[in-house]
């Protein structure tokens, strides 16, 4: 009993986190063939809405990593729950992004 907990508490966090991936990418190119990926007018946003799924995905692990310095979180959990709860958030903020218009000072 015990070894068989031992063995789900490893593969759960990274088959989770590689769901969340495969989300990701299949989203990305379905949205890829479609013709439908975000496109804006200025050089300057375009590169901000490129950037915000491995931007979310480095805010994610700085943030688990934060988490687990001050509390039982293991840190090896930190690096696998991190990036990947990260990709999710940066890619519903890409989502987001992507319908905003563009604003000009």
């Amino acid at each position: 009993m015990g070894l068989s907990l031992e063995i789900v508490r490893i593969v759960l966090p990274v088959a989770i986190v590689g769901g969340i991936g495969v989300f990701v990418i299949l989203r990305m190119k379905h949205k890829s063939r479609k013709g439908t990926l975000g496109k804006k007018k200025s050089r300057s946003a375009q590169n901000i809405l490129d950037s915000l799924i491995p931007f979310g995905m480095m805010i994610g692990l700085a943030v688990a990593i934060f988490l687990s310095i001050f509390s039982h979180f293991s840190f090896l959990s930190a690096i696998t729950w991190g990036p990947g709860i990260g990709m999710l958030f940066g890619y519903f903020a890409y989502e987001i992004y992507s319908k905003k218009e563009d604003s000009y000072s």
